[in-house]
């Protein structure tokens, strides 16, 4: 899969609207605790400056009601952009109302204009034509560099692709980079290539597990996920988290490693407690030996051991999905040395976005990472080997 990139089309001197993704987490006061994802786009951003560009800066943040809410404004994002690239940003008052299509119209070389959220208006979920329409009529070329709503058919991110021939269009530095790496790691890898895979439930894992089960040497199921596969091979496991309707499929996959001599390692042993509760009385416990009203909320010490003793002859590492309930102190313990045991191997390591990726950031591992993905909902649908709306308009033909 060949992309049109960013830097194999003119830009200079043009009017360049970039979907970024700035859905970054913010404290109760609207400060930033972590500008990953700002800092991620500066790259294509920098890019548009050196050729002369006038900049137009479009993102979602959270999950307004189709209208201005204050809390959900982008003006925290203004300030950091400002911090960040020592220049001024113009904060446009909302969307695609006329005040803000005239800001755009008379951009200069340069200056860069950031619309407000993009959610604001009910026309960029539905993927209203007419919105995307607007969101076009501002600039000359369109650059998506935001992989973590590439999975989205919104109007920011597939309508609007829909008004700039192949050669006005592409993937900005960002984006190219998250597909070549999930391209790479999925159809060539490095071997032995291991996958992790946690998370609460399977089912929204199916299609990914069914896909890696075919491409990778051994796979580690962690989280609440691991308690459906050992319901299936007959453990009782208490009141911990089980999907009874996929025991079938959790089945056809292990039966589907064992006919392809992939290894397949699940839990030997859990933290368990007896209610879901930071406070909650916890103890280490054999998979065997899970108390009737209890339930697993992470992986226990002789797991942790073993999944790291897993990864040492790794040569590719993909991690999607914590251990056990990071968030909750007395259950991050299996969580923290899986990532440290992932930071200090010699294996190419990609970290899936979302929780794993705060998840490596609140341990330290962040920079022995070899990539972080920013998309947790995207990567998994690129893992799953489904094409993202956003990135089939970017697509070469023929390629």
């Amino acid at each position: 899969m060949k992309l049109q990139e960013i830097k194999n089309i003119n830009i200079t001197g043009k009017k360049v609207f970039i979907r970024c993704d700035f859905n970054v987490p913010m404290d109760e006061y609207s400060n930033i605790t972590d500008d990953r994802r700002i800092r991620s786009a500066l790259n294509t951003i920098r890019y548009c400056i050196d050729h002369d560009c006038a900049i137009i800066l479009a993102s979602h943040f959270g999950r307004p009601s189709d209208k201005y809410e204050e809390e959900f404004s982008l003006k925290p994002i203004a300030k950091r952009l400002h911090t960040l690239l020592k220049q001024d940003i113009l904060m446009a008052k909302n969307v695609v109302e006329e005040d803000t299509l005239a800001l755009a119209k008379n951009l200069k070389s340069g200056e860069i204009l950031l619309l407000e959220n993009l959610r604001f208006s009910k026309g960029e979920t539905k993927n209203d034509e007419t919105f995307s329409a607007k969101l076009a009529s501002m600039a000359d070329i369109y650059i998506n560099d935001a992989f973590g709503v590439s999975h989205r058919a919104h109007a920011s991110v597939e309508g609007i692709t829909k008004y700039f021939d192949k050669d006005s269009k592409a993937a900005g530095f960002l984006l190219a980079k998250e597909i070549q790496f999930f391209h790479q790691i999925i159809e060539d890898p490095k071997r032995p290539f291991v996958a992790i895979i946690g998370g609460s439930k399977v089912s929204g894992k199916l299609e990914v597990l069914n896909n890696l089960v075919s491409k990778v040497d051994k796979i580690l199921i962690g989280g609440g996920m691991a308690f459906t596969f050992l319901k299936a091979l007959g453990y009782n496991v208490g009141k911990s988290i089980v999907e009874d309707d996929l025991i079938p499929e959790a089945i056809k996959i292990m039966d589907k490693a064992k006919s392809l001599g992939v290894k397949f390692y699940l839990p030997v042993d859990v933290v368990a407690a007896e209610a879901f509760d930071k406070e909650a009385f916890a103890k280490p416990t054999t998979i065997q030996e899970i108390p009737k009203n209890w339930m697993g909320l992470d992986i226990g010490p002789a797991t942790t051991l073993l999944f790291a003793q897993a990864l040492e002859d790794a040569h590719t590492i993909l991690w999607n999905g914590p251990m056990g309930v990071y968030e909750m102190d007395k259950f991050a313990k299996g969580s923290t040395k899986i990532s440290h045991a992932v930071a200090a191997s010699y294996a190419t390591t990609v970290v899936g976005g979302g929780d794993t990726a705060d998840l490596v950031r609140i341990t330290g591992d962040e920079d022995d990472m070899t990539f972080i993905s920013t998309g947790g909902g995207a990567s998994l649908e690129l893992i799953e080997g489904k094409i993202l709306p956003g990135v089939k308009a970017l697509v070469l033909e023929g390629e």
